[in-house]
């Protein structure tokens, strides 16, 4: 099942190579995000249509949906289904809405004031990944904070299904986010769609969503290329699991496959304090992953994934921090002996009863997150990621007085005396 390393034995190389993912040697998926890029750019419309015909295996009319015929493909959900969808709604909201409160004045000194408003981004467009499996639950992570930020235009972007639809489940969370529009549009041509603008879909000042590695190099394409954002480069998804001696093969195995199960370039990877762990995680695999709906895909992850033995809990966080996981959990009674050791991680899961499925769907966080090691550098997806925060400052005489002279000094030092000029003048 899944390959095994003993930490101790690898050397700094070694421990590159395995914390390494979705890297493009060749450059292949770049070549081709950019021919696609190009050609959404030069025609538009048209060449989304085709791209439809190619990629998706659907012949498409238009490129929307509107709000009848959403709320048609709405009703065909059951009402069990309906409440689910609100559930997590009303969690993802009540988890985002305090995330906008105002930072107070600052007075630096007397009469000089500075502080910073919230505003929103005015035109967003939101990515739903919709390959081999259509994602709602990402639809509600990114449209809940979209809404509480006040952004004004939020545009949709999804794949066709076969019959040129969405599901039911995607088309009822739309009615939750009071969104009456969604383009068909999937891959790297969404993104395109979104950051050039055609002849039906507008263009937004900052794209989100997560998607598989074309998506991904688009994201990062177009932020180079335009004047169009993104949210952060969020790729095939990924968890790293710590284990010890108090956890349950059953549930490290469970929360591994729900990983695995995401795509075939997905990655699971299972740090364990001894080699019984992980012996025993790779029993529940076998019995597990046999029962599995998406099992073809789910063996693939594993494939692509691996256990690392260490000697203790701190040298767990020592292999986490590197490998700087998208989804982090801590299968493990003593996990607050070791959350201050935590750097890098976009979500953690905390102790054995906590699994990454609550946090995919309805415990409230979100669950677009950092992945190939960008949680590094990069939070996961909140209201800040869809407002732009602006300075203000404030001067009275009192405080023209009080930073004149340290403007003017500042101004000459560095040879710009119009700069001083524009202090000096208003001191008379």
């Amino acid at each position: 099942m899944l390959k095994t390393y003993t930490y101790a034995n690898l050397a700094t190389e070694d421990i590159e190579k395995l914390v390494l993912r979705n890297s493009d040697p060749n450059l292949s998926i770049q070549s081709t995000v950019n021919e696609i890029i190009e050609e959404v750019r030069q025609q538009g419309d048209s060449a989304l249509v085709q791209f439809a015909a190619k990629f998706d295996q659907v012949q498409l009319d238009k490129l929307y949906l509107e709000k009848d015929e959403i709320e048609e493909l709405a009703m065909t959900i059951s009402r069990e289904q309906q409440r689910a969808l609100e559930i997590a709604f009303q969690n993802i909201h009540k988890f985002h809405s305090v995330q906008t409160k105002r930072e107070r004045v600052v007075e630096t000194m007397p009469g000089v004031k500075c502080w910073r408003e919230i505003r929103p981004i005015e035109k967003v467009g939101l990515y739903i990944p919709g390959g081999s499996a259509v994602l709602p639950s990402t639809l509600l992570m990114l449209g809940v904070p979209a809404r509480i930020a006040g952004c004004k235009q939020i545009v949709v972007c999804s794949p066709p299904q076969k019959n040129g639809k969405i599901n039911g489940f995607v088309a009822y969370c739309l009615l939750l986010l009071k969104i009456d529009r969604i383009y068909l549009v999937g891959g790297a041509q969404a993104v395109a769609a979104m950051a050039f603008g055609t002849s039906t879909i507008p263009k937004v000042d900052k794209i989100f969503g997560p998607g598989n590695q074309f998506v991904t190099k688009a994201k990062s394409t177009i932020q180079s290329l335009t004047n169009v954002s993104i949210d952060m480069p969020a790729g095939p998804s990924e968890v790293l699991v710590i284990a010890d001696e108090t956890a349950n093969p059953a549930y490290v195995a469970a929360d591994l496959l729900a990983q695995a199960e995401h795509g075939a370039d997905s990655q699971a990877v299972l740090v364990a304090t001894s080699a019984d762990i992980v012996d025993q995680v790779n029993k529940e695999l076998a019995s597990q992953i046999a029962v599995l709906p998406r099992q073809e895909i789910a063996s693939m992850a594993i494939e692509n994934s691996y256990a690392v033995i260490v000697k203790d809990l701190r040298e767990a966080m020592q292999f986490s921090n590197l490998y700087a996981p998208e989804h982090l959990i801590l299968e493990i009674d003593a996990w607050q002996t070791i959350t201050s050791l935590i750097l890098n991680a976009g979500s953690v899961f905390l102790g054995h009863l906590t699994p990454e499925s609550a946090g995919d769907y309805a415990s409230g966080t979100n669950h677009t997150l950092p992945t190939s090691g960008y949680a590094r550098s990069y939070s996961g997806v909140s209201v800040d990621s869809f407002v732009k925060k602006i300075t203000f400052q404030s001067i009275s005489e009192e405080g023209i007085q009080q930073i004149g002279s340290t403007v003017e000094i500042l101004a000459e030092l560095e040879g710009l005396h119009a700069h001083k000029n524009a202090m000096t003048i208003r001191k008379k």
